[in-house]
Parts: structure tokens; sequence; C-alpha cells
């Protein structure tokens, strides 16, 4: 129980990797405060984990509003007495070539997956260092954050910043005992997957000929991590970005060469 009584929330925990790891801090012992736009998604996967007899609750807020995101965190410390554990992991991802990428397309990866992140980091740091206990931050990159993938162009840029974001911060906090960490997941099995990144078998064999560990991931091992970076086992971690990947950041990834090269 390495999250025994310690209140977090996630944002994005409708399904996925969110999920996952808001299943993984509750086994862990905590009271978790799941979030997404996603009204029935959020609701059915609330009431998965309180039959499974976890402590949690829904609020259902908007990562690309700052306003929500106070109210998000606010929630939490109302229904559950404090925040210990925040998990920004809301995020999308737009594949679409690099040069039709269009203003709205920008704007709108960034404000969820960067602006979003960025500010969870803040107002959940404002009541941390209110309540004066310090707390883990967490930031959900990618493997993308430090791949060069035109396909998927603001989805990379987006985490690329995020990488950043947890640096900043984790040196910004680091007076107020709040440690903030990332973690950059490879090719894990969600539906995000499905629907951005690999939607034919050839995207499938492309991917795994670059995984050394030969298969995709599971939300469940990269829920691991998160649960070890938000406990004491890694207390002296922080601004690190740490990359549950299936080997595939050793490898470089392949491009088209003219037959005649």
């Amino acid at each position: 129980m390495k999250l025994k009584d310690k209140v977090a929330v996630v944002t994005g925990a409708a399904r996925g990797i969110g999920l996952a790891c808001a299943r993984r801090f509750a086994e862990e012992g905590a009271k978790v405060v799941l979030s997404d736009i996603d009204e029935a998604g959020l609701a059915a996967s609330c009431a998965a984990l309180t039959g499974e007899g976890h402590s949690v609750h829904s609020v259902i807020a908007d990562v690309s509003e700052i306003a929500d995101i106070e109210r998000l965190v606010a929630e939490a410390m109302a229904h559950f007495g404090g925040i210990d554990v925040m998990l920004n992991n809301a995020g999308i991802a737009i594949t679409k070539d690099f040069m039709t990428v269009t203003a709205e397309d920008y704007d709108r990866v960034l404000s969820i997956n960067l602006r979003g992140a960025f500010f969870g980091v803040q107002v959940a740091a404002r009541a941390m260092i209110a309540a004066g206990k310090g707390g883990v931050i967490l930031n959900m990159s990618s493997i993308n954050s430090r791949m060069a993938n035109p396909s998927v162009a603001t989805y990379a840029i987006s985490k690329g910043g995020l990488n950043q974001v947890t640096g900043t911060a984790a040196v910004a906090l680091a007076p107020h005992g709040i440690r903030v960490c990332g973690i950059g997941p490879g090719t894990i099995a969600t539906e995000m997957l499905n629907m951005g990144f690999l939607t034919n078998e050839e995207q499938r064999r492309m991917i795994l000929s670059r995984t050394p560990a030969g298969r995709l991931g599971d939300p469940a091992e990269v829920a691991a991590v998160a649960a070890f970076l938000a406990s004491d086992d890694a207390s002296y971690m922080t601004g690190q970005t740490v990359y549950p990947d299936g080997g595939r950041m050793i490898l470089n990834y392949v491009v088209p060469v003219a037959p005649d090269a």
C-alpha cells in the first residue's frame, strides 16, 4: 500500500492509461479523484472502481479551461480533505500530414496537452504549498517528446514542451517539498493508439519492428511506473521523465530509402 491514505487526482481518467493509473493508485491505498470530459465514460469507470471496493470521486473537467482545473483541485480537497498526488494525463493526438496542420489543430492539441498540464501543475502546487505537506506531480509525456514523427507533429511538440514543464517545475517546487516527474510511454495498447497511431496491420508491424520487447505495452505497465513515482520509493527523484517503452527509444526510426540509394 504505497499510497495509503493519500489523495490522488488523475485527469483523462475515463479510459486507457488514465484509468489504469487511477486503478493502480487506488489499489495502493489512495483515495482517487478521476476527471475527464467524457461524462458517460467517467461515470462507468468510477462505478467499476467503486465496485472493486475503492474510494473514488469523479469530476467533469476540461483541462484547457483553467477554471475547470481550479474547480477540480478544489473539489478534490473538499471531498477527500487534501491533494497529495496530481497526474496530468489528459491529452489528445491528431494524425495529419505536417503541411496540412491548421492553426485550429495546433491550438487544440497544445491547449489540452501542454497548456492544460502546465496549469494542472500550477494549480495543484498552490494547493500543496498551502497545505505545507509537499506532494508529487506527474506529467504524462510520450516517447514522441524525443522523436521527430511528422505525422503527429502537434502531439510530439506538445509532449516535448511538457518535458520542459516537468523540469522547470521540479526546480521551482523543490523548496516546497514537491516532486515533479514525467512518464513517457512507448506504444501502449489504448483507444488513442488505435484511433491515431495504429490504424492498420502495416503500421502495427512497423511499430513492433522497432520495439525490442516485441509487443505493445499494457496500460497497467505504465500505471506501475506512475505508482512508483508517486510513492516514497521515488523520494529522491524529481525532474526526470521515465520512459516505459519496451526499449523503443534505443532504436532509430526507419525512413523510406530510394531504390537506387
